[in-house]
């Protein structure tokens, strides 16, 4: 046995099942885990943050997700840290799409600002947890062979379809969430109580009792069972849990088909996830600017489906055609970037439909 043998031999077996040492996998964790905490203990307040704040927050967060990348640069070298960047960006070019729905979920709850802050933690919560259990399962299928990618690679052509045939729609149709799932599951298990309660999730049979005794409230009833209601900000929370777990089903795909590792897949999402609370609040302020981004979403999930096709076809008739990960790299951030300028250089149509609307609701 050779000493190149030997070295590598060794160093296969210093790495854990899912292809990378423990001292890696502790980094990341640690960081994740820092993260989170400053995530979830910072923004506590039932107030909405201000664009320059919120802006600030999202480059810091960006940040710690390059210290990683950095980490990953010195450790493992480029191609490994040119892979976690860019499923970096594309989960985070994906969550746009995700944040405007979230926008249109938020504005029929009538959510106020200020407790937006409160259902976005909860749902970045699950979405950690749900994105967690998708990339071990996605990651798993890969091990059937590129069939499972053909399949990836269907759903996110599909969704990509979907977009593009419904892009300009959503002025005009207001989904009724009352009849999402998540709305109607959660209806079933608790009575509910149509207006707010402060920030509660729950409130209690005996404050409503005193509640309906009110002159705004006269007439209304409670419901013969149960000892808690739920509020409205409840309901949103599980039809934004719920609408994310569907975003997953697209998005996973897609980050897949950047790196098979799921502690690349993974973190990248994570990362990218943790900083879209804060996120959030700079394209609610800016959505009016950023008319042209979603096509670039569009653009990138039809380039990730052709992605997951060509490799797919490489390993079923060996024609040798694959798109490297700095090639990836370059196309997600361009395709982002050419979105981004599109929407400064042409706000056009949206912006003049914005200003006829607020002219005729004066």
């Amino acid at each position: 046995m050779t000493v190149e043998t030997t070295a590598t031999t060794a160093a296969a077996a210093a790495n854990t099942a899912i292809g990378f040492p423990p001292a890696t996998i502790a980094v990341f964790v640690s960081l994740a885990v820092i993260a989170l905490a400053i995530d979830l203990l910072t923004h506590r307040k039932d107030k909405p943050l201000s664009l320059a704040n919120a802006s600030m927050w999202t480059i810091f967060w960006i940040v710690i997700s390059l210290v990683f990348a950095g980490y990953l640069y010195a450790a493992h070298g480029p191609e490994v840290a040119s892979l976690f960047v860019t499923g970096y960006a594309l989960e985070k070019v994906l969550s746009v799409d995700n944040l405007f729905v979230f926008m249109a979920i938020f504005a029929w709850f009538k959510i106020p600002k200020g407790l937006r802050h409160r259902v976005l933690y909860w749902g970045i919560i699950g979405a950690i947890v749900f994105r967690m259990v998708f990339v071990a399962i996605g990651t798993g299928l890969l091990a059937f062979g590129p069939w499972v990618e053909i399949v990836f690679a269907a759903i996110v052509i599909w969704t990509a379809v979907m977009m593009l045939k419904g892009d300009g729609d959503d002025a005009d149709e207001e989904e009724d969430y009352s009849q999402h799932i998540a709305y109607r599951f959660a209806s079933k298990l608790f009575p509910s109580w149509p207006h707010l309660h402060g920030h509660n999730f729950f409130v209690s049979r005996k404050e409503l009792e005193v509640e309906i005794q009110k002159p705004q409230h006269k007439g209304m009833t409670l419901a013969e069972k149960g000892a808690w209601f739920a509020t409205p900000l409840f309901l949103c929370v599980c039809v934004v849990e719920v609408s994310d777990v569907l975003f997953a089903f697209d998005s996973v795909p897609a980050v897949i088909a950047v790196s098979r590792e799921p502690l690349i897949v993974y973190s990248a999402m994570m990362f990218a996830i943790l900083g879209l609370r804060t996120m959030y609040f700079v394209l609610e302020a800016l959505k009016h600017y950023l008319v042209h981004l979603e096509k670039a979403v569009i653009a990138l999930l039809f380039f990730i489906g052709g992605k997951l096709a060509l490799n797919a076809t490489d390993h079923l008739f060996h024609h040798g055609y694959h798109i490297d990960p700095n090639t990836s790299l370059a196309i997600v951030l361009g395709v982002l970037a050419i979105g981004i300028a599109a929407s400064v250089l042409f706000p056009g149509k949206k912006e003049d439909d914005d200003a006829t609307q607020a002219n005729e609701n004066a």
